[in-house]
């Protein structure tokens, strides 16, 4: 099987992003998100992320109406255990994959934020959410895939019988996608995940942290995926492209900052993941081939706030680099969203797909069993 390669946008029922303040009289703009989902779907990505804020419209019914609204691309729910039982989740997670017709896969995340954790009620520390996770994908696939009903007695859950009459269309189960970048993260992402995910950090990083998890998922007979996170920033040339990104970095000074992102907004990350983005950015402003961590560092690093910056034939160079350490996924989402879903589907998307294809044509053992 060749090395796969995969596209993720990001859909948001409002215009927001670090230069564009959402208006806080429209929380749910359905013109808007429905000419979204339409415009990732025909740009080519393969599927859209639907995030999780504590503060933001319910992601179940958001893909529901997203499902309505397109007839191919698929959805990537995030979905935080804690909040909702995980025979309930079970069931609500296999109806939407029955209602979009096998389009579905799920972004588990264990919390990053104390602060946004405890706005749903969750008082647990990390390491805690981290066991907590744990127990609930554990039951996640086993009410999924069970032959007779199941019963649980855990640290957090416990439950007598539980069936489930509706089954998921993708089989064995449902795709699970796992969000962080702490050595608890890796260790339950290697019993569980089908796709680690990473914001956009350095070749050397990359390289350091997917070795890593690999070496803990071959202890549990495993073989993970691996995705990255970034934002391009295109331009017709390179001049161009930095011109426009130094723009985008005023604007977020000026006018939005951290605010959008819904979660704390002072004080220091609570998680790895922005962490590892902040330890890059000290690293200089410019890294690698055209990785720009600069919003990173204005920003605090409080969510995928990297930026690959250049023409669309530099960028996608640069995703192929990372797709030959081993990266099948790219989550990309601009900081014009809709424009730049449609932007990135001229060129970058069918740039990098025809350079990951004519690597794999040159270098056969690329393949993987």
């Amino acid at each position: 099987m060749t090395i796969p390669l995969e596209f993720i946008g990001m859909i948001q029922p409002r215009l927001q992003s670090e230069t564009h303040p959402p208006d806080k009289s429209v929380v749910i703009d359905k013109t808007y998100l429905r000419a979204f989902a339409q415009a990732h779907e025909a740009a080519g990505f393969d599927r859209v992320l639907i995030g999780y804020y504590a503060d933001a419209p319910d992601g179940f019914l958001i893909g529901s109406y997203i499902a309505g609204q397109t007839e191919r691309i698929g959805l990537l729910l995030a979905h935080r255990p804690g909040f909702v039982a995980p025979t309930l989740a079970a069931r609500a997670l296999a109806t939407l994959d029955q209602l979009s017709d096998g389009r579905l896969a799920v972004h588990i995340i264990s919390g990053g934020d104390d602060a946004d954790q405890r706005r749903d009620g969750d008082f647990l520390g990390k390491d805690d959410r981290y066991a907590r996770t744990e127990e609930y994908v554990r039951i996640l696939k086993d009410v999924w895939t069970a032959s007779a009903p199941v019963s649980h007695r855990g640290r957090y859950y416990q439950f007598e019988n539980a069936g489930i009459q509706v089954r998921s269309v993708q089989q064995p189960h449902i795709p699970i996608y796992f969000g962080g970048a702490s050595q608890a993260a890796i260790d339950v992402s290697a019993k569980h995940a089908d796709v680690f995910a990473l914001w956009g950090e350095t070749q050397a990083q990359v390289k350091d942290i997917t070795t890593r998890v690999r070496a803990a998922a071959v202890l549990q007979g495993r073989d993970l995926r691996f995705s990255l996170s970034f934002r391009p920033i295109l331009g017709a040339t390179e001049d161009a492209a930095w011109a426009r990104a130094h723009d985008i970095l005023e604007t977020t000074k000026r006018v939005a900052g951290k605010a959008w992102l819904g979660g704390s907004a002072s004080g220091a990350p609570q998680n790895e993941g922005s962490r590892r983005l902040l330890e890059a950015a000290a690293q200089g402003d410019r890294l690698d081939k055209c990785l720009w961590t600069s919003i990173a560092k204005a920003t605090g690093a409080r969510g995928n706030t990297t930026a690959l910056v250049g023409t669309p034939k530099q960028v996608a160079e640069t995703l192929l680099d990372y797709w030959r350490l081993g990266v099948s996924t790219f989550l990309i989402r601009g900081f014009d969203p809709l424009e730049d879903a449609v932007e990135y589907g001229k060129e970058l998307l069918p740039l990098t797909r025809e350079l990951v294809a004519e690597e794999t044509a040159r270098n056969p053992e690329r393949r993987l069993a």
